[in-house]
């Protein structure tokens, strides 16, 4: 199956520059050294092992890659909480104490590091390796294609195979601008196409339930896709917050926000989890590694979408008007096809 890569309404940044796209893909049964051995052999480049569960692919055609155990307790250099709380409370600590804190915690994180790797090969029964693309130019976005035909061909397992899986496709389109009137008018087109998008990706009941890709709040999706909702950013990303106290979302607008307003983020949110990025961090599709019929291409034509609304004002604030009146009667169970049959027109 040939599935032909569509181009958003706005395919270059304000200075001209093609807009570029991260992508993300979780999956099982392939460890690091084997997936990262699969990226070299495409891409050409550098395999450089960093750990037992973590590879980097440096130098490929397309950038750098990252291999590795999604699992943050698995990696040298990524302490688990409990031993950096640890570190912080030394600090509070008489001198005797002091020395004797920092006695215990050198023991401890030595403790740590060499239980990494076996810590690491039982977290990889349950936990998915991932591998992240470097951005690449939607208009070579086809050339990562292969790389999931050729991960299937090693064994990598993607969401359907256990119920256990709850692995997700992630993909990370850098913004054409940085206005709030922009993001705005994606989030508004987001919310709109959001149950559409659930009902063709067909998301998994797993990860529906881990809470990752959480649905936005109804009464929160109603309120922003008014015609007449229109703050400027850092009211846009106080609503946000208020409402969505949580990375856990199908589209998760906090590393945006953090590039955009860092000082705002950075007085409303504690998070070291969120990385500043300009990019929109689409998380709802599921890997579906091992599928013969799928195609990265047919998660971003979807996504294609949701920037063809959002560069329609008239669309976009006819389908709020529509979606609030849906809601009024409670009859969102609707909504995913009436979207679709609107998008068919």
């Amino acid at each position: 199956m040939n599935t032909a890569f569509r181009t958003p309404p706005h395919p270059t940044t304000t200075d001209g520059a093609p807009r570029t796209v991260g992508v993300e893909v979780e999956f099982a049964n392939l460890d690091a050294p084997s997936a990262a051995a699969v990226v070299r052999r495409l891409y050409g480049g550098a395999l450089e092992p960093e750990s037992p569960h973590r590879c980097r692919v440096t130098g490929t055609r397309l950038g750098d890659f990252a291999v590795e155990l999604d699992m943050r307790s698995a990696h040298p250099g990524k302490a688990p909480d409990k031993v950096e709380a640890s570190k912080a409370e030394e600090g509070e600590a008489g001198p005797t104490d002091k020395g004797l804190g920092k006695a215990v915690g050198k023991a401890v994180d030595g403790v740590v590091e060499a239980l990494r790797p076996w810590w690491g090969n039982i977290g990889s029964l349950v936990m998915p390796f991932e591998i992240a693309a470097p951005p690449v130019p939607i208009a070579r976005l086809a050339e990562l294609e292969p790389l999931f035909s050729a991960l299937s061909d090693q064994g990598a397992a993607g969401t359907d195979a256990s119920p256990l899986f709850a692995f997700g496709l992630h993909l990370n389109p850098q913004v054409a601008r940085t206005d709030g009137d922009y993001v705005l008018d994606h989030l508004k087109a987001f919310l709109l196409l959001a149950p559409w998008l659930r009902r063709e990706i067909r998301v998994d009941p797993t990860r529906r339930l881990t809470g990752f890709i959480a649905a936005f709040p109804v009464d929160y999706a109603v309120k922003v896709v008014d015609p007449a909702y229109r703050p400027d950013l850092d009211g846009l990303i106080g609503d946000y917050l208020e409402a969505n106290p949580t990375r856990n979302r199908e589209l998760d607008l906090f590393p945006l926000f953090a590039h955009l307003a860092p000082q705002t983020m950075a007085a409303k949110l504690a998070d070291p989890h969120v990385r500043p990025r300009p990019t929109f961090h689409y998380r709802l599709p599921n890997a579906r590694l091992g599928d013969p019929d799928w195609r990265l291409a047919q998660d971003w034509n979807r996504w294609v979408a949701v920037e063809e609304l959002a560069a329609d004002r008239g669309r976009l604030d006819a389908l709020g008007t529509d979606f609030r009146a849906f809601a009024a009667r409670k009859a969102l169970d609707d909504w995913a096809a009436e979207a679709g049959r609107r998008l068919a027109v």
